[in-house]
């Protein structure tokens, strides 16, 4: 999945400034819709990792049955993370 595929999907563009605060909250509700409902892991973590670069991402233990699913999830915080320092 393409980051800019899920924005236009989730928020009809790809320019984050573009949405209003009640845009991204339904979007955000979509997507954790779409991620409860998703069974494709690449589809699940690409959809987890927007949502957790928007403050809204579910815990691990709920989003990932998989424990490498989960350890992958820590690798993105890790290193989003350590770009946001950058």
């Amino acid at each position: 999945m393409d980051l800019d595929d899920l924005l236009h999907r989730y928020f009809g563009t790809s320019d984050m400034a573009e949405i209003s605060p009640d845009g991204q909250a339904a979007g955000v509700e979509r997507m954790l819709v779409d991620l409860g409902l998703e069974q494709d892991r690449g589809k699940r973590f690409a959809l987890w990792t927007l949502l957790y670069m928007l403050a809204a991402a579910p815990d691990l233990d709920v989003s990932f049955k998989d424990e490498a699913d989960r350890e992958a999830a820590r690798n993105f915080m890790d290193m989003f993370a350590s770009a946001e320092h950058n």
